[in-house]
């Protein structure tokens, strides 16, 4: 069985007839939906999907995909997932891709916000551009290593990062997650097979989460969210995100912090960050001694 073909086994068992709007009037000899209601769903005939399933047809089309994406209630970021899985890149496309940039009126953007957390990133979680307010919160990524320069690498191998995080497990498996999602997107690509394998030898989450993520088809897309920091010059932030796939950047995008709606606590420690680094412009949370404050 293809990997595509085990992905739509494995989502097809665990949806129940109701989650799709079929009757469950009858007895079931196996979990979740039958085969011949996803074919029904997904309008193709109950051979044709067996075939797909078992991997004997390696060859759907895009409308097949994508019919079978809506049958099986899949997010967008399982959409994505089931395209790259039906139709992956192919090693001939390994050298068109330029290091990734982004255009300099991004980056005067970026610094226009001073009162805002802002960066960008790339593939495989690669930081392309950050403000100083991000730098503040965050890291100073612009100080690091070309090859440091990676927001999931930073997660999961650097200690800042555990104690900035005040959920840091939650944090560092979606990014694994996610870069599941941009492995999936870019077979071919070495950088994204040199991050895995440096993962996988220096952290054990990372080889845990990754192979849980691997046998479960786990995938994420970031969109928006929250999060809580533990911050050592200003203590306790919470922040709402907004991400923004840019336009005619591919695989680029681009984060904006916010404190939430009426958390006066969260905007008034942002505020103060913002102060503070512009009296200190050179350093960044990460060179800062932790405090253990909640």
């Amino acid at each position: 069985m293809t990997e595509f073909g085990e992905y739509l086994r494995r989502r097809r068992a665990e949806l129940q007839p109701a989650d799709v709007g079929l009757p469950d009037t009858t007895f079931r000899r196996v979990q979740g939906l039958r085969r011949e209601e996803v074919a029904q769903l997904a309008g193709v005939s109950t051979d044709y999907y067996t075939r797909l399933e078992q991997g004997r047809d390696l060859s759907p089309s895009d409308a097949v995909v994508d019919a079978l994406a809506r049958a099986l209630e899949l997010d967008d970021a399982g959409r994505a997932h089931l395209r790259h899985l039906a139709h992956p890149s192919r090693p001939a496309r390994r050298h068109a891709r330029a290091v990734q940039r982004v255009r300099p009126t991004v980056q005067s953007m970026l610094d226009a916000w001073t009162t805002q957390p802002a960066f960008v990133l790339g593939r495989r979680g690669d930081v392309l551009a950050t403000n100083a307010l991000a730098r503040a919160l965050l890291a100073d990524f612009d100080a690091m290593a070309y090859r440091d320069r990676n927001l999931t690498k930073w997660i999961l191998l650097n200690p800042a990062a555990r104690e900035l995080y005040l959920d840091w497990a939650q944090i560092a498996a979606e990014m694994v997650a996610i870069l599941r999602l941009d492995a999936g997107a870019h077979p071919d690509d070495p950088r994204t097979t040199e991050l895995v394998g440096e993962l996988t030898l220096n952290s054990a989450e990372f080889s845990r989460w990754w192979a849980q993520h691997k046998a479960q088809h786990k995938v994420l897309d970031r969109t928006w969210g929250h999060k809580r920091f533990r911050h050592p010059i200003v203590g306790h932030v919470e922040i709402d995100y907004e991400a923004l796939h840019m336009p005619g950047d591919p695989d680029q995008t681009l984060f904006v912090y916010r404190p939430p709606d009426g958390d006066t606590a969260s905007a008034e420690a942002l505020a103060l960050l913002a102060s503070w680094n512009a009296l200190t412009p050179a350093t960044s949370a990460a060179d800062q001694p932790v405090q253990r404050q909640e």
